[in-house]
């Protein structure tokens, strides 16, 4: 039975969890006497306390981030009630800052803050011979990056198989955009590129395809970005998938040159736009040119196959409801595939908080900390933008919804959208668990009967997008319409949207 036990609840079975499998590399000789558990956010605690039990570790360590520390706080009461003895250390973002505050820390018997490969490793050793320190808190310096062992090791047959797997190429990011915890990054800190590509090189011949690269700002570092590209392009394998997030503002000819090669389905670029007013990315200490913002966005999208996952957020400070309708309506004119909007959130240590007062902010107290009022956005105005970005990500994310998209936003987006939004809250009261079938018949009613949209058309582009959806239950407009537009049934379901990037 291992010694330790190295454990986190995931948002979802199909995310891995690459900051335990740092920590397991880095264990040294007591790697041989530690086991990975993972679970998901779903699990009942009792059933994940049992298989945790089970194992009879010394000691337990858990990563706790903002999406599973409510119910990480559940598990950590249970095992300290069935097994009080148990030694468990906490780790991850949500109890590196402000951790006094929170109940889940008062249950622990230590907490690390920050990167805690090398102090989690010594903080074992000295819990297993006898000699535990004696404060709680241990605040973990920066590591050098060289002398850790990458974790990629510890990437298994059956998560290779079944599960996404997350690498990094670097660490930090050199920008100060307050609403991040990386705004407390010194700067962004590489790993030797010629032994990251060896290790990325085993995981390829291992049977890897899917590779989610963590890095802040992937673009950082226009050399090593590229080395790592022309990698990847040299595999000439049309089954492997790649993750990165840029910055919009920075794509030389040489990095476009390289992104412009990768063939359909490869490559998906996460870009953090996250407002276009000039005061309010002042105020959040965010450096963003504009202009190369939209012409890097407009020329990726013409001349690039690369899936485009754009980030806007609502509610950042002194951003009126207005101002952030013209960001939304300005990138819907550059067309990226995806736009996720995001609602603000405090993150425990993140300097966005210096607004609280002058702008008044105020947040959810509980996870995930969104904002709840401002001073030009009232409790009313966040609750139709967490309705708008809910409905969105289902009908305007999602591409089951491309030719009736258009006809829905014409020239006014936000506001049209907007309006769909507020009436389809009306109609249903809910935001979650509306059938595909039904949500077409609500975009079919809103724009024929509200919005006074010719019948033909609408029910025209209903049927072209219910036949590329791969949808089994043709919804009740398209039946009623009679045999001219009620689509065949397809018999395998359309390309599906891209993966979306996970946490966990």
């Amino acid at each position: 039975m291992p010694a330790i036990v190295l454990s986190t609840l995931n948002a979802r079975f199909i995310h891995t969890s690459l900051g335990l499998r740092c920590l397991l590399a880095n264990l040294g000789e007591l790697r041989a006497d530690a086991a990975l558990a993972e679970f998901v956010i779903t699990d009942r605690p009792a059933d994940v306390a049992e298989k945790v039990l089970a194992l009879h570790p010394r000691i337990l360590g858990l990563g706790v981030y903002v999406w599973n520390v409510e119910e990480t706080a559940r598990l950590v009461a249970l095992l300290k009630s069935v097994r009080p003895e148990l030694i468990v250390v906490l780790g991850g973002p949500e109890v590196s800052h402000e951790w006094e505050q929170q109940p889940i820390t008062r249950l622990a018997d230590y907490i690390v803050g920050g990167p805690g490969e090398l102090v989690f490793s010594r903080l074992c050793r000295d819990i297993l011979s006898g000699t535990p320190p004696a404060g709680r808190f241990l605040r973990a310096e920066l590591p050098d990056l060289d002398a850790l062992e990458l974790p990629y090791t510890c990437y298994d047959d059956q998560d290779i198989a079944h599960r996404l797997i997350y690498v990094e190429a670097s660490r930090g990011c050199p920008f100060k955009c307050e609403f991040c915890l990386s705004a407390l990054d010194r700067t962004a800190r590489p790993f030797e590129t010629g032994r990251f590509l060896a290790a990325m090189e085993d995981l390829y011949r291992r049977g890897v395809r899917h590779f989610k690269f963590v890095d802040r700002t992937f673009n950082l570092n226009i050399g090593t970005s590229l080395r790592i590209l022309e990698f990847f392009l040299d595999k000439a394998d049309p089954s492997l998938f790649l993750h990165f997030e840029v910055i919009p503002d920075h794509l030389p000819d040489r990095l476009k040159e390289a992104l412009a090669r990768f063939p359909p389905g490869c490559l998906q670029l996460e870009i953090g736009v996250q407002s276009f007013d000039p005061e309010v990315q002042a105020r959040i200490s965010r450096r963003q040119d504009n202009a190369a913002t939209e012409a890097n966005l407009s020329w990726l999208r013409r001349h690039t196959h690369a899936h485009l996952h754009v980030d806007l957020i609502a509610g950042l400070p002194g951003e009126t409801l207005e101002g952030f309708a013209r960001g939304f309506d300005r990138l819907i004119a550059l067309d990226p595939h995806e736009i996720q909007v995001g609602i603000l959130k405090r993150l425990r240590g993140a300097p966005i908080d210096r607004h609280t007062r002058s702008c008044g902010m105020r947040y959810n107290p509980h996870p995930p900390y969104n904002v709840v009022r401002t001073d030009v956005l009232d409790f009313m105005a966040l609750q139709r933008l967490n309705r708008f970005a809910r409905y969105w990500d289902l009908v305007g994310n999602s591409g089951r919804f491309r030719e009736l998209r258009t006809i829905l936003l014409r020239d006014q987006p936000f506001a049209r959208f907007m309006a769909f939004s507020d009436w389809l809250y009306l109609r249903t009261g809910k935001t979650h668990e509306i059938a595909l079938d039904r949500l077409y018949d609500f975009v079919f009613e809103f724009l024929t009967m509200e919005c006074s949209e010719d019948d033909a058309r609408v029910r025209h582009a209903l049927a072209a997008d219910f036949r590329a959806s791969g949808t089994r239950r043709p919804p009740r407009c398209l039946l009623d319409a009679g045999t001219a537009e009620a689509p065949r049934r397809l018999e395998k379901p359309a390309t599906r949207r891209q993966t979306r990037h996970g946490r966990g």
